[in-house]
Parts: structure tokens; C-alpha cells; sequence
């Protein structure tokens, strides 16, 4: 009893010497909260929005976020991707305050925001951290949720899988985290201004990982007829099999974290490299997300070989991203 007593005293004293210390040290330190591959299969969309105002902007001074935003969305590249079951992890050990289930995968654009009642965050897990910090994990998959409440929890405990449900077009982890009920960007705890930095709640190694893209590449593929955005992003062309007798060979792209005059140039190239198709575009505004392509008719039959396309975005006269994709016509 005795030395419960002197333990207190002690935590007291070095609470009064060291306040600025023994503040960072009740912060909880945040690991992955989604087994993926930051920037390869999987992106941050939207971070959290630092504009106090109607505008917004990210923690890097960038354009990925929208106003309001306070969260940080883990988007997958499309729907094929969520069907094989990304699973969603505690973010720091904690005990789980509450769940959610039973909400369909389902585009927010067909389901109507007028019938999620109340669900916009869909399925989901909140857990407690103490000390007035909470995380949440938001648009799971349907009957994915694997704790209950009252659960402790540690680092990297799986909670459930990605999913479509609630408010969202895409699937994504939203992930958010606040202090008192007051939201938190994990990249930045201070409220800084534009570009100012802050100290962040991540751990090194996920800061690491968490390298900052403010624009990329989700899905690509070839098609033999004009490509819809809805049928690429549930995976409609994945086996899209290009034949000599098509109507049409196309290449599409879906892109994220575009901006105003971006270029963005498709070309399709056929066999010997003698291009088919050219397709250049000067962004109108900033674009979230973009769909674009390039193709063309068929005159006749499409010779057998090899076909490939290119991708580049420039901004402000430098290349910021270049891929190039192939395909057979057999």
C-alpha cells in the first residue's frame, strides 16, 4: 500500500516537472490500420481537411481532401480488390467502445443518402485508448466485424475487412481518431497552417510507409468497346479478352489527385509500335478522382501482336506520373 502510495506521489511530481512530456507520452502511437500497401495497393485519397473555412487543403498543403473531411480514407484500387477481403487492424491497443454491422456494400449512389438513416459511416469500430483518445474504423464489410465491445484489443488485432458500406462511392478504410471528442489529424496534431508541420501520431515505420502521393494511378485496363467508369470499377473488364474481330480496341485509366490545367496524354499503340490512338487532355479543376480514355474503330480486323499503351500526367511543365500497359489481340 505503502509503495502504491509513493508511486502516486512520484507520478504526480514528474506530471508537474515534465507536463509537455507527459503529454506526448498519453498519445497514443498509431501503427497501419490496414494490411495493404501504402501506394502500391492501396492509396490515401482524402486526408483531413486543415481549412478552417469553405475551402480545403491537406496537412502537406496539397489537394487530397474536402472540406469538412476529418478523417484519413485507405481506398482500395477497385472493387475486384475489396472482393478478395483487406482486413482492417487496431491502430494502437485499446478497448473496443462500440461496433456496427449489417449495413450493405453498397455505391452510396445507387443506395440514395436518404435511406442510410442515420448510418453514414456504415459498419464500423470505435475503440477507446484512454485518456480521451478514440480511433475509428469506418465503411466495412458487411458481416466482417470480428470484436465486440468491451474487447481489449492490441496493435494490429484484425477488426474487420474494407468495405462499400454506408456514405461512399469507393471502397476504403476511413479512419479517424479523436482527443475529447475533438477530431485529430494523425499527420499533424496541431492545428497548423499551410505548410507548417506538426508532430505526427504515427509510428516511424508507418510514417515511413505512409509517404505522402498527391496524385497516382488506381486501375487501368484495355477494352473492345467505349468503356463505362461503373463497370471498371467493379472489375467488368478484368478478363476482357481482345479478339481481332472486336468492334473497338481502348485503354482506360481511373486516376486520383488530379488538378487544374494538369495534361493528362493516353496513347495506344498496335503491333511495330505504330500508334492507333492519342488522347491529351488539359484538366478543367481539381478532380478527385478522373476517368478518362483513348481508343479507336475497327476497319476491318485489328492485326494479332502485342498492343500497349501509355499514360503520363505533367503538372506545371514536369511528368509526375508515366506507366505504360499491354495487352494481346489474339
Amino acid at each position: 500500500m505503502n509503495l502504491i502510495r509513493i508511486s502516486a506521489a512520484l507520478a504526480q511530481f514528474f506530471l508537474l516537472i515534465l507536463p509537455a512530456t507527459a503529454a506526448i507520452a498519453a498519445s497514443p502511437l498509431l501503427e497501419l490500420p490496414i494490411r495493404c500497401v501504402p501506394g502500391l495497393d492501396c492509396f490515401i485519397q482524402n486526408y483531413f481537411d486543415h481549412d478552417p473555412g469553405v475551402g480545403y487543403y491537406d496537412y502537406n498543403c496539397g489537394k487530397l481532401s474536402y472540406n469538412g473531411h476529418h478523417g484519413t480514407d485507405f481506398r482500395l484500387r477497385d472493387l475486384t480488390a475489396m472482393r478478395k477481403k483487406v482486413i482492417v487492424v487496431a491502430a494502437a491497443p485499446g478497448v473496443v467502445a462500440g461496433v456496427r454491422d449489417g449495413e450493405p456494400d453498397q455505391n452510396v449512389r445507387l443506395r440514395g443518402k436518404n435511406n442510410l438513416n442515420g448510418k453514414e459511416a456504415g459498419n464500423g469500430v470505435r475503440i477507446d485508448h484512454g485518456d480521451g483518445w478514440a480511433t475509428q474504423y469506418s465503411h466495412l464489410l458487411l458481416r466482417s466485424v470480428a470484436v465486440r465491445k468491451g474487447q481489449r484489443v492490441k496493435a494490429g488485432e484484425p477488426l474487420g475487412m474494407v468495405g462499400l458500406s454506408g456514405n461512399t462511392e469507393f471502397p476504403h478504410l476511413d479512419f479517424s481518431i479523436s482527443r475529447d471528442g475533438k477530431p485529430v489529424d494523425p499527420f499533424s496534431l496541431e492545428p497548423t497552417a499551410c505548410g507548417t508541420s506538426s508532430k505526427s501520431l504515427w509510428s516511424l515505420a508507418a510514417l515511413t510507409a505512409l509517404r505522402y502521393h498527391p496524385s497516382g494511378l488506381l486501375i487501368s485496363g484495355f477494352a473492345a468497346t467505349p468503356p463505362e467508369r461503373e463497370i471498371a470499377e467493379s472489375g467488368g473488364y478484368d478478363a476482357q479478352i481482345i479478339s481481332g474481330d472486336s468492334e473497338s480496341i481502348v485503354f482506360w485509366a481511373e486516376l486520383f489527385g488530379l488538378q487544374k490545367d494538369d495534361r493528362l496524354t493516353l496513347e495506344l499503340y498496335g503491333p511495330g509500335k505504330q500508334r492507333i490512338s492519342n488522347s491529351r487532355t488539359l484538366l478543367p479543376g481539381d478532380k478527385a478522382v478522373w476517368f478518362a480514355y483513348s481508343g479507336k474503330r475497327s476497319k476491318g480486323l485489328w492485326p494479332k501482336g502485342r498492343y500497349s499503351a501509355l499514360i503520363r500526367l505533367e503538372r506545371a511543365g514536369r511528368v509526375v506520373l508515366e506507366e505504360q500497359r499491354g495487352t494481346e489481340v489474339r
